[in-house]
């Protein structure tokens, strides 16, 4: 099926509103995703526990098999687009079996439905499906090996919808923040203020990723792909169909990073003991955990770039606003 047929079809169906079934709305991704998704068409935001909708009880636990299949059937989505996942890094290596149930065997289960009903789903994934070798910025196309229970269930919810053959979006993404929830910006911000000094990993490389933005391009992506279902099951553009990597430009380590954040909160007016001077840095290998980590998370996303047309912001200039806005619902 051509480009222009599909998108004729999916047009149509824009003409009504689209059913969007966001899973994992009270993450930082899926938080912003209730804003980005919004104007798209109706979105039901479910997460662990039961929302009605239309007369009926759902709920979107990956951690159900039937509870979620009847969400996907209750529902009947166009459009889904997965912000659950089981993050839980150093934990997974003692909880093998509920990482592959969230991240892998619960994603086939979507990805069989969409591709059953010509549904497009949208899905993240992690850095942290490569090994971490290296010092070049990781492509689409390179090859993976995950170093921990974490990105090996990642990866094999990848490899379950690619193989689905339905109209998908994989957005790769690295070192996620936001404003709501927790994360490294946060943890740093209440450590600065509590300790008299800290050390913070300089040996691992990466881009601090705004949930915010993962959000927006996610409901640009939509928008541009809204070519991707089509009248056959599981039909997919193979233009833009496929596996993206999604981070801002640059590059960072964690030491810098935990700096970036004080400057900010500093020049905000914050009130601070540890002082961005005073962040230390040290090796991985004296910052022992469960999981191991990649020391290179560098995302290339030229490909994201050039097929959506999109312009990516500098990690520091997201780092610095996020902390500010921070900064300014903080009691003085």
């Amino acid at each position: 099926m051509g480009y222009s047929s599909l998108h004729t079809r999916f047009g149509c169906c824009m003409t009504q509103a689209v059913r969007i079934l966001l899973l994992g709305k009270n993450g930082q991704v899926g938080w912003e995703l209730q804003r980005a998704l919004a104007p798209l068409g109706e979105v039901l935001a479910l997460d662990r526990h039961p929302a009605r909708w239309n007369g009926k009880e759902l709920v979107g636990d990956l951690g159900e098999p039937k509870a979620l299949g009847s969400a996907l059937d209750g529902y009947a989505p166009q459009i889904i687009v997965n912000a659950a996942a089981y993050t839980a890094v150093d934990k997974a290596e003692s909880e093998p079996g509920l990482a592959d149930q969230i991240n892998h065997r619960a994603v086939a289960q979507l990805a069989a439905w969409a591709q059953a009903k010509g549904a497009l789903l949208v899905h993240y994934s992690t850095d942290y499906v490569f090994d971490g070798s290296g010092s070049q910025a990781w492509v689409e196309t390179d090859a993976t090996a995950p170093l921990n229970t974490y990105g090996r269930s990642k990866l094999a919810g990848e490899d379950a919808i690619r193989a689905s053959g339905c109209a998908h979006f994989i957005f790769r993404t690295s070192w996620v923040y936001g404003l709501h929830g927790q994360n490294f910006a946060k943890t740093m911000l209440r450590l600065a203020q509590t300790r008299d000094r800290l050390n913070v990993v300089n040996d691992q490389w990466g881009a601090p990723t705004p949930a915010s933005l993962i959000a927006d391009v996610t409901a640009h992506a939509i928008r541009a792909g809204q070519r991707l279902p089509s009248s056959a099951p599981g039909a997919a553009d193979t233009v833009l169909s496929g596996t993206y990597h999604l981070a801002p430009q640059g590059e960072t380590n964690w030491q810098a990073y935990a700096q970036c954040v004080l400057d900010e909160a500093r020049a905000a007016g914050m009130a601070l003991r540890v002082t961005p001077e005073q962040v230390g840095g040290i090796p991985s290998s004296q910052y022992p955990t469960p999981a191991a980590r990649p020391h290179n998370s560098r995302l290339n996303c030229n490909k994201l770039a050039q097929r959506l047309g999109l312009h990516l912001p500098h990690w520091e200039h997201e780092v610095r606003r996020t902390v500010r806005f921070i900064a300014q619902q903080t009691p003085r």
